[in-house]
């Protein structure tokens, strides 16, 4: 751990964006005995000496992945004397699969899950030969206020949720599922994007959708595997400073495309081959 020299210095509260690959952790959520991304992130922050406990620095998450979901946008904040040291050197101190991509300084009730505006998620669907259009229309199903307690794990949560945007796209071959909502129920997203599957294959219209959010359908639909899933953005009323992100982690992130476009070419070539004479 390094030696901090606090002094005098008054506490500053720090807001974090990270991006993290999800299949490399047992969820977001610290877990005792279980590699998680606010496990490291906070095994970070003592090492640089930003803090000695996580409760006294009020480490806090704008929200929680599961197991295999990844994030291009969470946010963290906590609150240190040594702010610059922060900004400086927290980025090099995470594992390659965690990387900061901006900061803020914020104000000392900064809470980052309650002071959101609005969350957006993305999910690639692994599927190939989608109706795209037909998934499309289904999604603006969601859109408005509605009760979610079919799309979505309640565990006593209130389960009306305002959508603001639910759209559908094809980008790069790869059709892709894009909500953003002021909050979210768990497992909403994988629901949502479980009944979308059913509108792309033609196994299902936007009945399926609309029967559920009125109340009409007792069954609640299978949800999308979460590897597809990824936390893609949070809305604050302030702009984060960017940040780089360390040559670790682009040295990570290049090999982990590397090494699945290479699995692409083999797997293409064993389809391709057919059966050994």
């Amino acid at each position: 751990m390094e030696e901090v020299h606090q002094g005098d210095a008054a506490p500053l509260r720090l807001a974090f964006r990270c991006g993290y690959l999800g299949d490399g952790f047992s969820g977001s959520q610290m877990q005792p005995g279980l590699r998680t991304v606010e496990g490291e992130y906070v095994s970070a922050c003592i090492h640089l000496g930003l803090f000695s406990s996580h409760r006294d620095s009020r480490f806090l998450a704008a929200g929680r992945t599961d197991r295999g979901v990844h994030a291009r946008a969470q946010v963290f904040s906590f609150t240190t004397r040594v702010p610059e040291r922060a900004i400086s050197a927290l980025g090099r101190r995470l594992p390659p699969d965690i990387w900061t991509t901006g900061y803020a300084k914020v104000e000392p009730g900064f809470h980052p899950r309650h002071h959101a505006i609005s969350r957006t998620y993305r999910y690639y669907f692994m599927d190939q030969a989608l109706d795209v259009d037909a998934m499309a229309r289904a999604a603006r199903r969601f859109e408005g206020s509605h009760d979610f307690s079919l799309f979505a794990r309640v565990e006593g949560r209130d389960p009306l949720r305002k959508v603001l945007t639910a759209t559908v796209f094809e980008e790069d071959g790869l059709c892709v599922f894009e909500v953003r909502a002021e909050s979210f129920l768990w497992h909403m997203v994988r629901y949502m994007a479980g009944a979308l599957l059913l509108a792309g294959t033609g196994a299902g219209g936007e009945e399926i959708i609309s029967d559920r959010l009125e109340g009409d359908a007792g069954a609640r639909l299978a949800p999308a595997p979460p590897g597809g899933l990824v936390l893609w953005d949070i809305e604050y009323p302030f702009a984060f400073v960017p940040l780089p992100r360390d040559e670790r982690s682009e040295s990570f992130l290049e090999g982990r495309l590397g090494y699945h476009r290479t699995m692409t070419r083999v797997l293409e070539a064993f389809m391709d081959a057919g059966e050994p004479a």
